[in-house]
């Protein structure tokens, strides 16, 4: 499935609005930051430092993400969330990206 531009923070304005306002969770091999929006849908943005692996590696981390977020974008609410991988992200494989992102839904609702 494709991960159109719809759903995607594209300008660096929008990952600085994040970091700078949004709300920070932990978790694991990821932060998570969150920021509600008015768009009616949730967004993502993704960050993979080289620290993080070669670009086999950071790619490959960026696709859990992307695969996470489908799963549990349904249960958000409206709001853009940006995802900070940690060198140890691939070591947590696709299970750490859902588990992190779960989280965020878990917290969305409160």
């Amino acid at each position: 499935m494709r991960f159109g531009k719809r759903p995607r923070l594209r300008q660096r304005r929008e990952f600085v609005a994040v970091q700078e306002r949004g709300q920070k969770l932990h978790s694991g091999a990821y932060v998570v930051l969150g920021l509600r929006n008015n768009l009616g849908h949730p967004r993502l943005g993704i960050t993979v430092s080289t620290r993080v692996g070669n670009a086999v590696v950071r790619n490959q981390v960026k696709r859990w993400v992307r695969e996470a977020f489908r799963a549990v974008a349904t249960e958000w609410p409206s709001m853009d969330v940006v995802v900070i991988a940690r060198s140890s992200a691939p070591r947590a494989g696709r299970e750490g990206a859902v588990r992190a992102l779960a989280a965020v839904a878990l917290e969305g609702r409160r």
